[in-house]
């Protein structure tokens, strides 16, 4: 599959977080996806981590398309600069045109949020309702534990497939470009 034809979701939080790194890495990977003429799909917010992958990749002059809820216009401050906004009804919706759209996802780190979206993907890989690869990016171990206890799950006999199958953790923006480049180029 070409990679200009990539279309990535990215799910992350409307907060920067309390570490540098989170910002530093989302803003990374902006600039990574757009720079393998990647497009973006994600929240649309404008502040924190969802912020700065969108002007991230805006910089590189990527294609960046937000989808945001009526409900969260006041709460996350909608992008203004992106190449598509689209405003749905609700948070299924949203995720839902995320998903459809998406030819795989990267969850950074966020709150409540961000780990549905990831949470909703994964039963919907498992559930065969899509077979898009996920993707965490793990700055300042976000995620080890996380991982520790989805490996517990599985362990304890609750999953259905192995995590591997379904969830890639990396460590960097970079680990993360060269891990799609690899899996939808072939």
């Amino acid at each position: 599959m070409d990679l200009k034809s990539m279309v990535i979701a990215v799910f992350c939080g409307s907060k920067n977080g309390n570490s540098p790194l989170f910002e530093t890495d989302a803003a990374k990977l902006g600039r990574l996806i757009a720079g393998n003429n990647m497009e973006i799909i994600y929240g649309g917010g404008s502040k924190g981590l969802m912020g700065a992958v969108a002007n991230g990749a805006l910089e590189e002059g990527g294609v960046v398309t937000g989808v945001i809820p009526e409900v969260l216009l006041k709460w996350e401050s909608q992008h203004t600069g992106l190449t598509r906004l689209l405003i749905t009804e609700g948070m299924h919706s949203r995720k839902k045109i995320m998903y459809e759209r998406c030819h795989a996802a990267v969850v950074l780190p966020g709150g409540f949020g961000t780990l549905d979206e990831l949470f909703e993907m994964l039963t919907w890989n498992q559930l065969q309702i899509h077979d898009k690869k996920i993707y965490l990016l793990n700055t300042a171990n976000f995620y080890t534990h996380l991982m520790e206890h989805m490996s517990n799950m599985n362990s304890m006999g609750f999953l259905y497939e192995s995590l591997p199958s379904k969830i890639h953790l990396c460590e960097t923006p970079e680990h993360i470009i060269a891990s799609l480049i690899d899996n939808l180029s072939q």
